[in-house]
């Protein structure tokens, strides 16, 4: 998934237990990979339907409630973008129109394990959600065999258990952006989005990995967001969302969208309005 996965456990023999989620996890990477040519992801983008497994149904499921609950914010069929991006330069103007034209998360349509990309050559990426979702499994393989007390890392995702052994819970470090809150957690799921390590820079302007659906380019405006959810798929891909919803309308506007889930808690980082944005630059998103 394009990440290191860590796995904290406190147990007399975790071995099993662990060789067990980290199975889990490359199981999952080969089902929902966009970057593995013959993952089950690119086996249906190839083909523009197909039957799909429960991880992926369950995937596309909530990745479509994000999308509609967004407005399109978030939005896993960026693929084609996103691809653009990912060779470290901005794209030219052209290539992203083309490439929009593969874009649109009302064209996928899932009912019954069944799905069906209405556009043709779609490209579906779950990058912004996927992590999350195999951090949770992880945690609930080590729950499976014994093992409460745990924390799953996969970069900036959190699959966070039972506290250590005498600890009221784990202390996690969050900094959204600029800001940093120390917390004290347990039994939940953290996502982060955000800039810091992946962005391209362009005639003085800072393009992030997360890319605009509405436009097809990097949001320029600086954003930095953490989402506590009780799951992980939420916590991840809300992340997103509220990134774009946020570049796009200011924090108000992403408070609202976290507002629209229950038990979640978002920390929203933003910086000031550019020069770039005075002058009337577009502002986007990708993950």
């Amino acid at each position: 998934m394009g990440t290191v996965f860590r796995i904290t456990a406190y147990a007399e023999d975790p071995r099993e237990a662990l060789k067990a989620a980290f199975d889990r996890v490359s199981g999952l990477d080969n089902e929902l990979s966009d970057y593995k040519p013959n993952s089950e992801l690119n086996r249906i983008c190839r083909q523009g339907e197909g039957v799909i497994s429960d991880d992926l149904y369950r995937v596309l499921e909530t990745s479509l409630k994000l999308s509609a609950d967004s407005g399109g914010a978030f939005d896993i069929t960026l693929g084609p973008v996103i691809r653009l991006w990912r060779l470290k330069r901005v794209p030219d103007p052209g290539q992203i129109d083309l490439a929009m034209k593969r874009v649109g998360y009302r064209h996928v349509v899932l009912s019954d394990h069944h799905v069906k990309l209405e556009l043709p050559d779609m490209q579906l990426d779950l990058g912004a959600i996927a992590k999350g979702f195999a951090a949770e499994e992880a945690l609930v393989v080590l729950r499976k065999h014994g093992i409460s007390s745990a924390l799953v890392a996969a970069s900036g995702d959190l699959a966070i258990g039972d506290p250590p052994p005498g600890k009221a819970g784990w202390t996690v470090a969050l900094e959204p952006l600029h800001e940093r809150h120390v917390v004290v957690l347990r039994n939940t799921f953290v996502g982060t989005s955000g800039d810091t390590e992946q962005f391209v820079e362009s005639a003085g302007l800072h393009y992030s990995h997360i890319v605009d659906s509405r436009t097809g380019i990097g949001l320029t405006r600086r954003v930095g967001v953490t989402v506590i959810a009780p799951n992980g798929m939420i916590a991840d891909g809300l992340g997103t969302a509220i990134s774009v919803v946020t570049a796009r309308d200011g924090i108000a506007a992403g408070e609202a969208l976290a507002d629209k889930y229950p038990g979640v808690r978002a920390l929203i980082g933003l910086d000031p309005v550019g020069a770039a944005e005075e002058k009337g630059d577009h502002h986007q998103d990708h993950e």
